[in-house]
């Protein structure tokens, strides 16, 4: 039993230490950077997209009560609030270069992650809000179109989504964006340590 604790105790006191280089600490970076630019811009693309799509939609229908015509305003005002928001948040990470001042590019990652929480805990209840309304409203008008089944259904399905989105999409979505970014932050407090040891 002694020749065990013996053992354990310079296994314990044993510590492997890996050490990678600031080169390819910086290069795993890059690519985990560009990653969360490119996912940044396609979210903004996105939503200009709908956007247009429902300005296109609002032209060439013709629609008679003002329920409507106040439903697709909040919802595009929706969307272009949060499409703004984005839009700041990506100007965060796209307007510093971390090769040539990491610390500086650390202060904007760090940033961005307070950004991003508050898009996605206080600002998406917000835009949920605002489209929930929309949608409430377009409806009066678009669902008398159809056969009481399919109205239900719709409606169903519509706020249905909204939950799900709302909800544990949502969750999911902060829970991997919060983990990458942290991670990254970690990776560019080692390089910025790594640094300050060959200076």
């Amino acid at each position: 039993m002694q020749e065990f604790d013996h053992i354990q105790s310079l296994w314990q006191s044993h510590s492997v230490e890996i050490k990678i280089s600031s080169d390819e600490m910086l290069q795993q970076a890059k690519k985990e950077v560009n990653a969360i630019r490119n996912k940044s811009l396609f979210n903004i693309i996105g939503m200009l997209v709908s956007f247009v799509a429902i300005i296109i939609l609002w032209l060439f229908f013709d629609f008679n009560s003002w329920t409507t015509h106040a439903g697709l305003t909040i919802f595009l005002s929706a969307i272009a609030v949060s499409t703004f928001m984005l839009y700041k948040s990506h100007k965060l990470i796209a307007q510093h270069d971390f090769t040539t001042n990491p610390n500086e590019f650390l202060n904007s990652l760090k940033s961005y992650q307070l950004s991003r929480y508050s898009l996605y805990s206080k600002m998406y209840w917000i835009y949920a809000i605002a489209l929930s309304l929309g949608i409430t409203l377009y409806f009066f008008e678009i669902l008398s179109y159809f056969d009481l089944w399919a109205q239900c259904l719709i409606i169903v399905f519509t706020f249905g989504w909204i939950v799900f989105c709302s909800t544990l999409v949502r969750k999911a979505v902060m829970k991997k964006e919060k983990e990458r970014i942290g991670l990254l932050i970690e990776k560019f407090e080692r390089i910025g340590n790594q640094f300050k040891e060959q200076i």
